[in-house]
This record gives structure tokens, sequence and C-alpha cells, in this order.
């Protein structure tokens, strides 16, 4: 019982559903088995524009990312080859050829290794037309050629093959191209017949009168003239004839084919971006809405670049069981850039000038900043600020005592604030009472003639010593 136990019961060969072509497993797309071709029909479907703008900004999604090695515990020279083996090769064309994968299922990248010194590394990494392809029994991929039809084995470690959501039933993945074929199909049938409505209706018709006796030869003639009167709007007739110009009128009937391929455009974003007004805004289309539908494309890009991820960090696995025998492997990541918080820089650019003096740690955490990054130069001397230059940190010094802070409160108890505040407004008032009318007095009230920086700066002394109070009263406690 123990063996059965750690043995594979339901396998392909011993299931009664299971069939083969030759020794590889058929590819169980419905759309291809419908149409009796492989993925090269799916390479036409970039032709229609809102497909290449839907995949197009899927992709973008994540070319946009920033990407770093991630060394963890290694601290060698090792993970340095890493980073600068990924800057020589053409990482942009890398990511974007692993993220055909969603596209066509699977994406086969050939790796050639060269010798490079006293390594052997990746110099070029080429993408493969996944129709070139199958998987085995064993979900294993294999390269189908003139002389093994039905495909042959792989060397190991030479093809990296990132796979959209494969299964045990499914190693081709799932392709989102195979879900918008048939909405493409629809749409072009559509235009198709929309060009021919606006053909036909879109020129006014021209009806030819002749008398009742005229000869078939007179009126083949007189048609001819309406034909070419539609290309050139010039025609000779006899004058016992006459053209009638009748409108045309089926803005209705054109309705039905604008509405067919708002739908199929419809379907093909729900299926390669989930969703659809980051495409197509529509008219009832809202902020929040919006917002809704760029979550749930933004978890799609997280997808990709999970699969970006896992294929890179295969190859970096590769490399160091080839080159090193670490077991720390450091880790290629996908992230996006930050914007510096520019009211956090100009709050410590203040305090900086104050007399503050921050520490690498704090940059570390506050801006997320590695200690290599950046250095604190020791020249530099900030600008002190006067009404803040007693009050500035003193590494040095004992906290103030109690005669220290009775001189600091000295100022209040003389009357400062209120001296201050009646020099401030004393003329302010004098001017008031000579105005004449409202608009007179709003343009006194300016700070032209405002005098309050002497007064403001008090304010911030009383308030900062009232704080100062206050904790050492909370202390004394």
């Amino acid at each position: 019982m123990a063996k059965k136990l750690s043995e594979e019961i339901a396998t392909r060969k011993r299931s009664i559903n299971f069939y083969s072509l030759g020794s590889y497993l058929p590819d169980p797309d419905i759309v291809l088995r419908k149409q009796g071709k492989d993925a090269r029909i799916y390479r036409e479907l970039f032709c229609d524009p809102h497909v290449f703008a839907c995949v197009q900004s899927r992709k973008a999604g994540v070319l946009s990312l920033e990407w770093d090695i991630n060394r963890g515990l290694d601290k060698t020279k090792d993970a340095e080859l890493i980073e600068d083996l990924l800057k020589k090769l053409d990482i942009h064309k890398l990511i974007n050829d692993i993220l055909d994968a969603t596209l066509f299922g699977f994406q086969p990248i050939e790796i050639i290794w060269k010798k490079d010194g006293n390594y052997i590394l990746p110099v070029e990494l080429k993408a493969k037309p996944p129709e070139w392809f199958c998987f085995d029994e064993e979900n294993q991929l294999k390269f189908r050629t003139k002389e093994h039809y039905w495909g042959e084995e792989l060397p190991p470690k030479k093809f990296l093959c990132p796979q959209n959501n494969p299964s045990y039933d499914n190693p081709y993945g799932e392709r989102v191209l195979s879900r918008v074929f048939w909405s493409v199909t629809f749409k072009k049938g559509g235009l198709k017949f929309w060009v021919i409505f606006t053909e036909k209706y879109g020129i006014p018709h021209l009806i030819g009168k002749h008398p009742r006796g005229a000869t078939k030869e007179e009126t083949d003639n007189l048609a001819d003239l309406l034909e070419d009167m539609i290309q050139d709007a010039i025609a000779v007739i006899p004058d016992d004839s006459s053209v009638e110009i009748q409108e045309a009128n089926k803005s209705s009937s054109a309705e039905v084919f604008e509405k067919l391929i708002d739908k199929m455009n419809s379907e093909i974003s729900k299926a390669i971006l989930g969703q659809t007004l980051t495409t197509e805004i529509g008219a009832t289309g809202s902020y929040a809405a919006a917002n809704t539908h760029m979550a749930v494309r933004q978890d799609i890009i997280d997808a990709d670049k999970k699969l970006v991820e896992k294929t890179i960090n295969q190859l970096i696995q590769w490399i160091y069981e080839i080159n090193f025998s670490n077991t720390e492997v450091p880790k290629f990541e996908l992230y996006e850039p930050e914007d510096v918080d520019l009211t956090l820089a100009q709050r410590d650019k203040i305090l900086s000038e104050s007399g503050v003096k921050f520490t690498k740690e704090y940059f570390i955490k506050a801006y997320g900043l590695e200690e290599e990054d950046f250095d604190i130069r020791e020249d530099i001397i900030p600008t002190q600020n006067p009404q803040f230059s007693q009050f500035k940190e003193q590494e040095e010094t004992a906290p103030l005592g109690q005669e220290q802070l009775e001189d600091l409160f000295k100022f209040l108890a003389e009357n400062e604030l209120t001296n201050q505040a009646q020099k401030m407004l004393s003329p302010l008032i004098s001017l008031l009472e000579n105005c004449e009318s409202f608009d007179e007095a709003y343009e006194l009230l300016t700070n032209k003639n405002l005098k309050s920086k002497k007064f403001e700066q008090c304010l911030q002394k009383a308030l900062f010593l009232s704080e100062l109070q206050g904790r050492s009263d909370g202390l004394d406690e």
C-alpha cells in the first residue's frame, strides 16, 4: 500500500479519454481545431487596430517598470556579475518576448551560451515561433523538425518556456488571442458590409427619365451618362429627358453596423485587458468606474510581472548551477518607481535650514534609498534661521534648566506680543478710519500694507515656549 501512495495513478496512458498524435500531445485549442490551422492565424489578428492597441497597453504596463537584482544574503561579486550581464543583454526585448506567452499560451526562448573568461554565460536569447514546438506526454517541450515530425527532445538549460496559466491537461497554456479570434472575425464582416452599405446609400440616387418610346440604345446611353455623372457631376442629356436626385436616408440602419463594431471592440478589450474603460470611455463612463477598471487592469499587469520575474529568475538559477556553488541565488525583481514625496522633502528642507541634522538611517527609511546611493557631506553648514537658531537641537549640551526657561519667557512677561501687535495694527487702524468705501479698505488689507513679519516671529516663539512649558509641567507631574 505504501508503494501505491508514492506512485502516480491517474496518468494519461491509463486514462480512457487520452489520445495522442505519435508521441506528442495535440493542442487542445478549440479555435485551432475548428480551423484546422496552427497558431500562425493568431498573428493576423494584430492587423486589427484595436487588438494592437490593447496588446500594446497591456505590455506597456510591465515594460514601463524598473528592474533590480535583490541580492538577499549574497554579498559576493557573483550577484554583480548577474546584474552586469542583464545590462548587456537587451532586457527590454527579453521582457517583451516573455509577455508574448500571454498572447500565444507559451513562448519558447532559446539561450545561446558561450564561454566568457572563467564563466559560461548566455550571450543572446532568441524568441522562437510557438508553432514550431509541441509537448510530449510528460508535458516536456519538444521541437518539431523535418527529421522528427513528432518532436525531438531538447537539451536541458537550453530553452526558457514561459507559459500562461498552464495545466496538466493543457501545457500549451491559455491564449488571449484565442478569445478575440471570433470577435475580430465578426468585426471584419461588419466593416465589410458597412462599407458596402455606405457606398450604396451614402451617395444620392440619380433617377433618369426618358420618353416612353425611347429605344433600348437610348436607355443604355442615359444610364451610362448617369454613371459618369456620379463621378464627375456632369451629364449631357437630350432635352426631352430629365434627371431626378433622390437623397437616401438610412442613418438608423447604419447604427446597426456601428453598434456591432463597438460591441466587438468591447469584447476584445475585456479579453485582453479585463475591462473596457481604459481604452473606451463610452457614454456612461465615470471617474469611479474608470478607477475600478484601472484596478482590474493593474491586477493583470501584476500577473504578467510575476511571469516575467519567474522566467528571468529561472535563467539566473541556471547560470548559478553552471558556474557557482552558492546556495543563495539573487532574485530579479520589477518595481514601479515611486515619486519623491514633495511635502516630506519640503518639510525636511525647512528643518535642515533650521539646524536639524538628519542621519543616513532616516533618509533610507523615509525615501527608500540604499546606503551606497548617497553620502552626507559634512562640509555643508545649514543656513541658520534667526528665529529658530536658539532652539536648535544641542547634541552635546544638557537640557534647558529653570533659569534658561525664565529668560526665554521674559519677552512674553514684558508684553512683547502686545507691543508688536499694536505696532502692526495702529497704522492700519488709522488708515481704515479715513476710508470712504469698502473697496478702498479692501485695498489696504494687503501684504504690502500689513507689516506682520515680526509679530509672526514672536508668535512662533510663544507657541514653541508654550509647548515646551507644557511638556516640562507634564514631566514634573
